[in-house]
């Protein structure tokens, strides 16, 4: 039977019984109303009416109003006649009364009314007791046909209660399973249910469905094999070393190069946590230290020293999350990483190629740069002769191009300290007031010849610093010849010292176009130039600027308004 002529047969059964339960009741109430009416309108006022008559009559004679009473009682009597007999009996205590009235002193009629109402309450009392006994059928037939109709409700009701839910949730719980079988792809699951019913139609297509994706995945295996060995086979094809782990920290996969440089044999690696081969390999516990411990964070990216193919060799790690998106999901699941160890052995070689080219050219460049440098100045001393202008504008032209060139040189030679990682620190205890001191005499004539003035706004209460004083007057330096180059003809600068939480900052401001706030994050990256800005420089001051003032443990930055200027600034801890 399908499962909604059962719903609609079952409910519809109890939907009717239920309205024949309440006829029922409705009926035999209704005329266990009307026998109680009949009874109460009908007898039980004669019998109060008797008894009316029998107290009037025994004052009869000593209370006139004894009388009155008699008579108005019999005439409500006489209206209520209902049962056989009652009207003669009514008539006899009428024509008895109507004596006693002419003879109030006759004991025999008093006795005779006596009588008279006594056959009255009689018969009323008879007619009681039988009406009484249809009001008890009444009762008991009620009784009968409730319970009956009642207890086929209450029958169809527990039926309904027991098998309905059971044939309806019973085979959705097993299709439930039966889906999920399926989803943990076991295509050999099976569902059989009544074929005559809603479920019926529902499990064939169940399992046509189940055969054919038992078909598919069986026809599709050999081909995922084969896809997973050719991935196999290119990871470890790769020249740069692959760790392939899962959600639990486990090692799916190791690369050949992977085991070259750690030193692991496969056997001993694929299955085990990365935290087990840590215990005994320090490079795998330094190649996993974000892995294992997330919380530390990430930290700065920095090339990676191992000695590999028989020489040290460079590498950049990245631990990459392979998240994905389950089907019917919507929230991605981390399955686990990889960790990619790429080789930039020959670009490191490059690199330090042309850091050594440059401080060698940059060295060999500075010595004929200054014989220059001291050759224009002797061309103007008046001991070899007095220049003519246009002489004199020719050896000025020359001394600007010098000067740009030792600039070029001396920067030059800073970054190749800078790369080789060969900064040398003169540190000593020094006024921060000197070190301005320092970096205004050097530039003083730039901004005389551009007319800039240099205001100075000093804390009082500086303390002493350890720093390289050279170095960070050179920064100073840098950031005063920037200024005056950004500054109108005539205009200022402002320097300033403070010290704020034991931390003593240089700040030097000019009033120029100021900085766009997409170029800010940038002017500390080396050769990098502000676009539209002036030329001339080679884009290394500011960075190495950054370089010297963090080996020395401090802070470097910059804030700019469009407009108003810039404030390039740096600090150090007291």
């Amino acid at each position: 039977m399908k499962i909604k002529l059962k719903l609609t047969f079952g409910v519809g059964l109890l939907f009717v019984l239920i309205i024949l339960l309440a006829a029922v009741s409705i009926r035999y109430v209704n005329g266990l109303k009307s026998d109680t009416e009949n009874i109460l309108t009908a007898n039980y006022n004669t019998l109060q009416y008797a008894r009316n008559m029998l107290i009037s009559l025994e004052e009869f004679g000593r209370n006139p109003q004894a009388a009155y009473d008699f008579g108005h009682n019999l005439e409500k009597q006489k209206g209520n006649v209902t049962e056989i007999g009652e009207d003669r009996v009514t008539g006899q205590v009428g024509a008895h009364f109507e004596a006693l009235r002419q003879m109030p002193q006759d004991s025999a009629l008093r006795s005779a009314i006596r009588r008279d109402i006594a056959e009255l309450m009689e018969i009323n009392m008879l007619s009681i007791e039988k009406k009484s006994g249809i009001a008890n059928q009444t009762a008991e037939s009620a009784v009968i046909w409730i319970s009956l109709t009642g207890t086929l409700c209450f029958l169809i009701a527990f039926t309904l209660l027991v098998n309905l839910p059971g044939s309806i949730a019973n085979p959705i719980e097993e299709l439930t399973g039966s889906i999920q079988a399926i989803a943990a792809q076991r295509y050999h699951q099976r569902v059989h249910f009544e074929s005559h019913s809603e479920f019926g139609a529902l499990a064939r297509s169940f399992n046509t469905m189940a055969e054919k994706l038992e078909e598919y995945a069986n026809s599709k295996l050999e081909k995922i094999l084969k896809e997973n060995k050719r991935i196999e086979t290119l990871i470890s094809n790769i020249h740069d070393p692959i760790i392939g782990i899962d959600e639990e920290k486990k090692v799916l996969f190791i690369n050949d190069e992977a085991l070259n440089i750690t030193g692991l044999r496969r056997p001993d690696a694929l299955g085990r946590t990365v935290r087990e081969l840590s215990v005994g390999n320090d490079l795998i516990r330094m190649l996993a230290r974000d892995l294992l411990n997330p919380e530390n964070g990430a930290g700065e990216a920095k090339p990676i020293k191992i000695f590999a193919d028989r020489k040290e060799s460079y590498f950049e790690k990245e631990i990459i999350e392979i998240r994905i998106l389950p089907t019917g999901e919507e929230t991605y699941q981390s399955i686990g990483h990889f960790i990619w160890l790429r080789n930039i052995t020959p670009f490191k070689e490059l690199d330090f190629a042309k850091t050594n080219f440059i401080a060698t050219v940059s060295h060999e460049l500075k010595t004929p740069i200054s014989s220059i440098q001291l050759s224009l100045d002797l061309l103007d001393h008046k001991s070899t002769g007095e220049l003519n202008s246009e002489q004199h504008k020719l050896v000025e032209s020359i001394r600007e191009d010098n000067v740009r060139l030792l600039k070029i040189t001396r920067e030059l030679l800073n970054m190749s300290q800078v790369e080789t990682g060969n900064i040398q620190l003169k540190k000593q205890y020094v006024l921060p007031e000197e070190i301005v001191g320092l970096a205004v005499d050097a530039t003083r004539g730039q901004a005389e010849q551009k007319r800039v003035l240099i205001r100075r706004a000093f804390a009082s209460d500086l303390p002493v610093l350890n720093v390289d004083q050279e170095k960070t007057a050179w920064v100073l330096i840098n950031f005063i010849t920037n200024a005056i180059k950004h500054s109108a003809e005539g205009g200022e600068i402002l320097l300033t010292l403070r010290n704020t939480d034991n931390t003593v900052t240089f700040s030097v401001r000019d009033y120029g176009p100021g900085i766009e706030a997409g170029y800010r994050s940038r002017v500390f990256e080396r050769y990098f130039q502000i676009p539209g800005g002036a030329k001339g420089g080679t884009g290394l001051g500011l960075s190495i600027s950054k370089d010297f003032i963090e080996s020395q443990g401090g802070t470097i930055g910059v804030d700019s308004t469009v407009g108003e200027g810039s404030t390039f600034y740096f600090s150090f801890p007291v």
